[in-house]
Parts: structure tokens; sequence; C-alpha cells
């Protein structure tokens, strides 16, 4: 018998947020309490931030630092903060590119990087992107960097130099141009995209009035080493080209003004919080009942053979889900919906396979 249409936009959605949850899958089940206040926040934004548009669709940050204070954290791993360089059989490093990278500048972020707080405009969440190859990024990261080997390095593979009032900054043409300046040094800003070197132009020389909206979201993750969040509040016409036979599921959907996403580790567990903002507390209570149901339907539907095809999955990446969709809980207080989730480094070792 063929997946119908409802079937497909269901699994769809679990999909989406199981990438939402940084590929580390979601758990959908429903609760009646109350959301918990976040543990891992302290209601505190980083102040790398402070100097970053506040108007960008899409925020992370890593405190580098405090993942590496926790021996044997999943985390850790999973983000190549161990220091351990992946290699070949024969000693060759596996990415030789960045093996280049690191000899030619003396920066390895798995070591030298302490903090970085990056905003995106991704082409897939932003109208206003240049063009469809072109997903423009703007970073500040603070660390240990060897400026004078860096700027060699960035005029030797084909890099020049420009000055913008007192400020020198450098670009470096490729795919996608790539432009940084020094703010101190410890502290570097660093553009990616068309015309890079214009991205530098949008830090903020102190926090701007416009921040407070965009720290009320950020301010629900913000005291985890490691967290993002993304304004779905603006998105593209096309993006909502799959749900259009659904007009419920289509609602519900554009009701979804944003997501944060927090990880925590505690001991050698991966604690993460992921909350879905809506437009109101009647579509909050739409969204909670929509991943209730999906917890129901979607292990069974995950089991069906067609359905992994269609959706081109594997048997293990299929057993993976459902195994994950065991584990999570859900849960919902006025507008907001929150999926939370303990990942165990038998899960990680599960999804490698």
């Amino acid at each position: 018998m063929a997946v119908s249409s409802t079937k497909r936009a269901l699994i769809a959605v679990a999909v989406l947020v199981c990438l939402a949850a940084a590929g580390s899958g979601i758990y959908l089940y429903h609760s009646s309490r109350p959301l918990p206040a976040l543990t891992v926040s302290t209601g505190r934004t980083p102040s790398l931030l402070d100097r970053l548009p506040a108007d960008a669709p899409a925020i992370a940050y890593i405190d580098a630092t405090s993942l590496r204070k926790l021996p044997n954290s999943p985390l850790n791993e999973l983000l190549g903060l161990t220091g351990t360089v992946p290699t070949k059989a024969h000693g060759e490093p596996v990415d030789r590119d960045y093996a280049e990278f690191v000899r030619g500048t003396g920066f390895d972020y798995s070591r030298d990087l302490d903090k970085a707080a990056i905003v995106f405009w991704p082409h897939d969440l932003s109208p206003a992107a240049n063009d469809a190859g072109d997903n423009p990024a703007l970073a500040i990261a603070d660390g240990r960097f060897d400026q004078q080997k860096i700027v060699a390095y960035a005029l030797r593979v084909g890099g020049r130099s420009d000055t913008v009032g007192t400020e020198k900054r450098y670009i470096v043409p490729g795919r996608p141009d790539v432009a940084f300046e020094f703010l101190s040094a410890t502290r570097i800003a660093i553009a990616s995209g068309h015309h890079a070197e214009n991205l530098l132009n949008l830090l903020c020389a102190a926090k701007s009035a416009s921040k407070p909206a965009i720290e009320q979201r950020v301010q629900r993750v913000a005291g985890g080493p490691i967290f993002g969040v993304v304004n779905t509040s603006q998105l593209p016409a096309d993006f909502y080209a799959s749900f259009k036979n659904s007009p419920q599921l289509e609602s519900i959907v554009r009701s979804i003004q944003s997501l944060s996403v927090s990880g925590q580790p505690q001991g050698d567990q991966i604690h993460l919080a992921i909350d879905a903002e809506c437009s109101s507390m009647t579509k909050a209570i739409e969204l909670s009942a929509l991943l209730d149901t999906f917890r129901v339907f979607g292990s069974m539907s995950l089991s069906d053979p067609k359905v992994r095809r269609q959706m081109q999955l594997t048997r293990e990446q299929a057993a993976f889900i459902a195994a994950l969709i065991q584990q999570a809980k859900l849960s919902h207080q006025e507008r907001w919906v929150r999926i939370s989730l303990d990942v165990t480094p038998a899960m990680l070792g599960e999804r490698s396979h």
C-alpha cells in the first residue's frame, strides 16, 4: 500500500526536528506538566554577541574552553576538541587541507580556540540572501592567534589587504570568499560569503538597541557551552511548499517563530534541550499534540521498508531515530514547546555505524 501524503508530511516534520537537534535525533513524548526552566541557562547573553548584528536569522555559540575542562565528554569528541588529529593507517592526516592550514597559520581550533559566536544568513532561511549559492556568515572568536603567520598565510594563498579607517582587513578569494580583521591580540572577526569584506562593516561598536528581541530567545539557552538560535518567522515562501497539501500542518509549521538548541555535557552524556517558540499558546498546544501523534505513528512508519526507501534511510538510521523516539521528553508552557533528550555514548556509537 502506498504511503499517504499525510504520513510523508509527518515523517518529514520528524526529520526536520531531528536535524534541528544537531543531528542527534528526537524522541517526542507529550506531557501536560509546565515547561521547567533550563538548567543550563544563567540568563546572560555571551558578550561576544554584543558586537554581532541582532537581526541575523541564525546564531550559534561555543565555549571551547569550558568543554575542554570536561574529561571524556562525548561532546568534545563530536566537535573535534580532543586535540586528536584523525589519521590514515600510515599516519597521514585524513584532512590534508586542514593540516596544511594548521602548519601555515599555527592555529588549530581544537587547542587554540577559546570562545566563538557566529551569525548566519542561510539562503534557505533568509529571503534577502544574495543568491542561491550565498550563505553569508560573520563570527567573532577569542583564542590564541599568531597574527604574523596568519597574515602571511592569507597573502600566500592569494589574499590581499585593505585599510578601512584605522582597521587593517584581509580578503582571501575563494568559494566562498573569506575576510578577517584582528580586533585585539586575542580576538578576531571573520566573515564568509559574497563580498565578505562588507560583512565586517556589520560589526557593532557596542551593544545595540535592537538586542532585547534576540536576547529573549538567546537567554533560554545561554549559559550552556554550546547553543544555537534560529529565527523562523520570516522564512521564504517556498520553504512551505512541502506542506501545501496539508493546510493544518502548514499552519502549525508557519506558527513556529524560532528554534533554540542547547547542549550541556553531564558526565558521559549530553543533555539536549530544543525549544520551539510558537505564535500563540493555541499553536503551541497544536504543535505539542502533533509531535505526540508522531511519537506513536513515527516508530511504526520507520519500521516500514517502503517508508525508509522513500526517506532514503538505511535500516540502521531508521533504528537510531526510532530508538531516540523512545527516550526524549516533550513538554509545553504558554507559547513554548520543549524537547529534551539525554544522548548517551551508546547512542552516539550506534549513530556512527
